[in-house]
């Protein structure tokens, strides 16, 4: 730092040095450079030139206004400034049209430029109490994100709650309108991300809009506040609780100015923002790594704590002026009351001090209604108790105390500037006294005494404030507002409607009926529409054990079916029965549930699971977080625990988040016996369906697993099966017309690999009908560890493989079939499938882990092996947590889904680099692969967890010879 402040000292004022000149002279990386500059509040070469080039531009547009722009460069060339005929040309522009000068030689008495509207006279930033002072490094930084050309710089606001993010956001926007940056009328939008961070895809739509059709409910387009912000200054609070989904989506919009409305896919669209973000969180936890290297300004605002106590009193005074204003009478601060609020804890910071003391003032004012008096008197008493304890913190009396609670304070109702932002969560209803006054007189006329009133009425609005005090965005539900943009308005009227039949014949009906019925209807009306069946098996069952509750459901369906003029058949009727049964505390014992599970990578699996049982008010769903570097064999000791305490004799569902786990509910079931189905994919929809079907009296964990993934394919399904490692390997060979033509195919394949038979049997299979099919492979694998099916038909078991009969009539299906069941050529590596000399980096210059992954995924991406997607879900990978094994290699990965043809790149890398912590490497392994990709992976973890190979591969010395390290060591033995 010493050494660039230095450079910056001696450099030449007209033309100072960029960032990377500076990188350059010093040999570190610019990323470095920027960064100390930016915490330190330097500003950039074009901001230090500022003041000089635009000096004696002035100077040179007062003697001439009308020069044309190749003179005006040539002048600024010969007092030595290194500037472009289009530079030049721009800050001619921005001088004559702006109102930072007057250009046409006006002067005061004293011969002075009368330059109106300087930085210096600018309002914007002057309400904010401690811009003069404790925040005037903020101010400066925020300045500058504004003035920086062409259209300021992006903008991160760290802090914890209620230290005035929100105000600072909105002073930079009035600044920048001052400035002259924006034209008058810009946008500046506002969105706090939590509002909607139980609801990914709304809060996704509410930011970026969406197209006709894109979820069920969007029943037109509609913009987002991206398009409504464009030209202007868009403002995320929260932007934490922004998913990693829209924190691409924004990336991507910063990088190249482009985004797409959700359901979009055929055109992109164009917005020019300026972002200014607000979190209270750690940034590099909570926030992408590729977001967050877009955003070079970054603000940190102190918590009132360590602000000076000037300023906390003025922040005091300012807030009884607010009050006193709103009331429209003076207000008496008493010493005693003044003490406390200078020396108690407020956690809350600057907010939550406004919400204690609007709590003083609704008491004051209260006790002002059975007097005359003039003004109201604010004592110790009025405040709030964890206030008055800071009277307790005797230690942290200082002189200066005294020095502003000496005597009494009188603020009285004179017209104040704005202090907060428009949208604040700490501002109380103006409603509120008038309440406290229409309570007053009410309990008065009743014949209640004054200190009775005084109970009663304090009673009561210190519960209302304590409503505002707190967090208004947690709530246990979602809003009948929200989940109209979920499902439909015509669906949510219809479900209203519904629900009153109900209430009409049950009592106790739960308000999570209409939750859970509005989602299941929504599926329901989605299915008729695109001409699928309904079908319920437990039909019948329904008829005869909850008869009362399903004449209910007919009238309930009949009337569902006349609002959207839909057929509904007895099918759903016997679903709403179900709901009915479990949501009407009825009598009865409860048989259990299928308990839903859901694993993932990273810290979102428990927000998940909660979201869906707050929403269906349920405990039904467990999250399971598993760290990247954890060993799989933790997680799935964890994952057995929570399996045994959670089933209720159902089984469990699992969901989870990479191919890689779905054999956890076959190691599980084998281990305690307990029946799961494993589904491989995992997102809040799918485990709001799952819990909505799990909570269903009788539903069974195969009908709500096969409704989750109908295809089946990313479906796992155990039932107790004994440990199939121990049982003879077989394949079935399967035609459904009939054991002849079954025979013929294991015929055939015996006489193309012969060697077949000495490893395994095949075993022909035959029959007429889906259901004998099942019971005839149960049967198979109850004796037999089947290796793969090959046939006419797909018996769809997710953890065995299918071959058709012509991928072996081709030879694709031999080839399969023989690394199946590992009958691969001697001395041929799998991994020379996935390894490509064109992908091996040597000797590689890097100096930053980003730069590294940048490199690696970019490469994949030109040689066609992903797409462009990929490489932000590597970082989102990373995000999560760093990929790296023991023995000092990094693996980042990204997506299966984003890959086009599987492949493992691989950098040598010239001197080790930082990749998470003090953790350093100089190898990288970057994965491209499949969903099915696990013998790839046991044959690289053979590579990358043996010492020796490492040290083999650490002293090679070309890409050649690492490739030649790998293959060899990877070769399968005879």
């Amino acid at each position: 730092m010493d050494e660039i402040i230095k450079i910056i000292e001696n450099e030449d004022k007209k033309n100072p040095l960029t960032d990377e000149k500076i990188a350059s002279i010093l040999n570190i990386n610019r990323e470095e450079v920027t960064q100390y500059r930016l915490l330190n509040s330097i500003p950039d070469s074009r901001e230090r030139r500022k003041p000089y080039l635009y000096e004696d531009a002035k100077k040179i547009l007062r003697e001439d206004k009308d020069i044309s722009d190749r003179k005006f460069t040539k002048r600024l060339n010969d007092l030595g400034y290194d500037i472009s005929r289009f530079a030049a040309s721009q800050v001619k522009k921005e001088i004559l049209n702006s109102e930072l000068i007057v250009a046409d030689n006006v002067k005061d008495d004293d011969g002075k430029d009368d330059e109106i509207n300087r930085e210096s006279d600018f309002m914007s930033f002057k309400e904010i109490i401690g811009h003069d002072g404790s925040l005037k490094t903020q101010i400066s930084q925020a300045k500058a994100a504004i003035l920086y050309p062409p259209h300021g710089l992006h903008t991160l606001l760290l802090g914890p709650s209620g230290v005035g993010k929100s105000q600072l956001a909105e002073a930079m926007y009035e600044f920048a309108l001052e400035s002259g940056r924006l034209k008058a009328g810009s946008p500046f939008i506002v969105f706090n991300c939590a509002d909607y961070a139980d609801n990914p895809q709304l809060l996704m739509s509410q930011l970026f809009g969406y197209v006709k059709g894109a979820f069920t409910g969007a029943e037109s387009s509609k913009a987002g506040l991206v398009e409504k912000a464009d030209g202007g200054i868009l403002f995320l609070d929260e932007v934490h609780r922004l998913p990693s989904e829209g924190q691409e989506i924004l990336f991507f919009l910063l990088d190249k100015g482009k985004f797409r409305r959700l359901g979009e896919t055929d055109s992109e669209r164009q917005a020019n923002i300026m972002l200014i973000a607000a979190t209270t969180e750690n940034p590099e936890s909570s926030l992408l790594l590729t977001f967050r290297r877009r955003i070079p300004m970054v603000i940190e605002l102190p918590p009132i704590s360590e602000r000076p106590h000037t300023e906390r009193f003025e922040i005091i005074k300012f807030f009884f002026k607010k009050e006193a204003f709103r009331i429209n009478k003076p207000i008496k601060l008493k010493p005693d009351a003044l003490r406390a609020l200078m020396l108690y804890d407020c956690p809350g910071n600057i907010g939550q001090m406004r919400s204690d003391i609007q709590v003083a003032c609704a008491r004051g004012f209260l006790k002002t209604l059975d007097s005359r008096d003039g003004e109201i008197t604010i004592n110790l008493a009025d405040l709030p108790n964890h206030v008055r304890m800071g009277l307790l913190k005797v230690s942290k009396r200082e002189p200066y105390i005294e020095e502003y609670s000496d005597k009494d304070i009188i603020i009285y109702p004179n017209k104040v500037s704005k202090l907060l932002p428009k949208e604040d969560r700490y501002i109380l209803p103006d409603e509120i006294y008038q309440f406290i006054e229409d309570r007053f007189t009410e309990l008065k006329n009743d014949g209640l005494k004054t200190d009775e009133i005084y109970k009663i009425v304090g009673s009561q609005v210190e519960s209302e404030l304590k409503k505002f005090a707190n967090d208004i965005r947690t709530k246990n539900f979602v809003s009948k507002k929200e989940l109209k943009e979920i499902v439909g308005e015509k669906i949510l009227y219809a479900v209203e409607e519904a629900i009153d039949i109900a209430k009409e014949n049950y009592k106790n009906i739960k308000d999570n009926l209409f939750y859970a019925l509005a989602i299941h209807l929504s599926a329901a009306y989605e299915r008729v529409k695109s001409g699928k069946s309904i079908f319920n098996p437990q039909l019948e069952s329904v008829r005869r054990e909850y008869l009362r509750e399903y004449v209910v459901a007919k009238k309930m369906v009949e009337k569902i079916n006349k609002i959207l003029d839909i057929e509904l058949t007895d099918d759903e009727v016997g679903f709403v029965a179900m709901y009915l049964r479990t949501f009407s505390a009825s009598e009865g014992g409860n048989k259990g549930n299928v308990a839903v599970i859901v694993l993932t990578h990273g810290h979102v699996a428990c927000g998940m699971a909660d979201v869906a049982n707050k929403l269906l008010g349920v405990n039904i769903a467990h999250g399971i977080e598993m760290a990247l570097d954890e060993s799989p064999e933790d997680a799935l000791l964890r994952t057995i625990e929570v399996v045994k305490k959670v089933n209720e004799g159902k089984g469990c569902i699992i969901l989870v988040d990479m191919g890689s786990l779905i054999t956890f509910g076959e190691i599980i079931t084998k281990r305690t016996g307990i029946p799961t189905r494993t589904i491989g994919r995992v997102d809040t929809v799918m485990v709001l369906e799952a819990v909505r079907r799990a909570i269903l009296p009788d539903a069974t964990i195969d009908e709500i697993a096969d409704a989750l993934d109908e295809n089946k394919s990313y479906v796992g399904h155990v039932e107790g099966v004994k440990d199939s490692n121990k049982l003879p390997k077989a394949i079935v060979t399967i035609c459904i017309t009939g054991e002849g033509t079954a025979l013929k195919i294991k015929k055939y394949i015996e006489d193309k690999i012969p060697e077949i038979k000495n490893g395994l049997k095949i075993i022909p299979v035959g029959l007429f009908s889906e259901r004998e099919l099942d019971a005839e492979i149960n049967r198979i694998r109850s004796k037999n560890n089947i290796q793969a099916f090959v046939g006419t038909i797909d018996p769809k078991i997710s953890d065995i493989p299918y071959i058709s009969v012509e991928e072996i009539m081709n030879g694709e299906g031999l080839k399969r079939l023989k690394k199946l069941v590992n009958m691969d050529v001697v001395g041929e590596s799998r991994l020379k499938e996935v390894l490509d000399d064109d992908l091996i980096l040597f000797d590689v210059d890097v100096s930053m882990k980003s730069d590294a992954i940048d490199k690696m995924a970019y490469m994949l991406e030109e040689k066609g092996y992903v797409d462009e997607k990929f490489i932000l879900s590597v970082y989102k990978r990373e995000s999560m947590g760093a990929t790296w094994m023991k023995g000092g290699i990094a693996i980042p990965h990204g997506d299966t889904k984003y890959v086009t043809k599987p492949a493992i790149a691989i950098a040598k890398l010239k001197e080790p680099i930082y990749w998470e912590g003090d953790f350093k490497t100089d190898l990288i392994f970057m994965l491209a692969l499949k969903e099915d990709a696990k013998d790839y992976m046991l044959d690289l973890y053979k590579v990358l967890s043996n010492e020796a190979i490492l040290k083999d591969l650490e002293k090679a010395k070309s890409k050649e010879e690492i490739k030649e390290i790998i293959i060899r060591n990877t070769i399968p033995s005879n």
